[in-house]
């Protein structure tokens, strides 16, 4: 049973609502421009490294609706959460109080609407839309870069 397939996500959900669970979920924010898609990515806090926004469970938010949140406040876009998973991948921290610690980040598609320049980590990050595989070539995690360089706006619901 693969990480994309419906039935580990299912599991892997039903975990994440409980406390102290190392799953997170990351937006994939996107928009077009000429007919081709654009991929948001913002630079980390700590270590300044290109990702995607991603935050922890929040109580009474489906995990879509989290993604959401984290994109408008770690990189202030706006948009359509998509439901269904797009990827999973997982990395260890680096540092804070869950250094060594390896956590599982299930993807959701967000197809911006908006894009503000006051956001609340506005002073903390960069941010910078890219072409998928230029994007990808910026992540240094390869299982993100493999969900990134593979995005597909089309098939997405």
């Amino acid at each position: 049973m693969g990480q994309n397939d419906p039935k580990a996500v299912a599991t892997m959900l039903r975990k994440a609502t409980k406390a102290g669970s190392r799953i997170q979920f990351a937006a994939l924010p996107y928009r077009m421009r000429k007919g081709k898609p654009q991929i948001m990515v913002i630079t980390s806090r700590g270590t300044k490294q290109w990702l995607l926004p991603k935050g922890w469970p929040m109580a009474n938010l489906k995990p879509h609706k989290v993604a959401a949140q984290e994109a408008w406040e770690e990189a202030g876009v706006i948009g359509t959460a998509h439901k269904r998973c797009i990827g999973v991948y997982t990395y260890r921290k680096t540092r804070g109080v869950h250094r060594g610690k390896k956590f599982t980040v299930l993807v959701y598609a967000l197809e911006v609407t908006k894009s503000v320049n006051a956001f609340p980590e506005r002073g903390q990050r960069q941010r910078k839309w890219l072409p998928p595989k230029k994007a990808a070539k910026r992540i240094l995690n390869p299982d993100l870069a493999k969900v990134v360089r593979r995005f597909d706006y089309k098939s997405d619901d």
